[in-house]
């Protein structure tokens, strides 16, 4: 897919995305933040696919594991659905318009225009 100029969206844990970044890496990585842990507690419980012990447990390591977002290119806090998702999206757009990807997608127009 990437080959194909296809978007890979993975949703991983932060482990697994350092070790996507190794492999590939111009890889982009986008930590998602919740906007606080009363939030996140409430997030858990109402899924209702947990119980609340594994809630507590999952709590108890979420400042560790949110901390690692120092490790990623970009942050989204998902206060509100819509802002994150809009964020996501323009993370994807300008990622897609860097000076390297444009230069690989358009190497032919671009060296066209240059030579007019």
């Amino acid at each position: 897919q990437l080959e194909a100029g296809v978007d890979v969206i993975r949703e991983i844990d932060w482990q697994g995305a350092l070790q996507v970044k190794k492999i590939f890496t111009d890889a982009t990585m986008i930590f998602i933040l919740p906007p606080s842990l009363a939030t996140l507690r409430q997030r858990l419980s109402t899924r209702a696919q947990d119980s609340m012990e594994v809630i507590e447990q999952r709590l108890a390591g979420a400042v560790t594991e949110m901390a690692q977002y120092v490790h990623f290119d970009f942050v989204v806090i998902n206060d509100n659905f819509d802002v994150a998702l809009a964020e996501l999206k323009s993370i994807i757009i300008a990622n897609r318009l860097t000076l390297a990807k444009q230069q690989e997608r358009h190497a032919g127009r671009i060296e066209q225009l240059l030579s007019e």
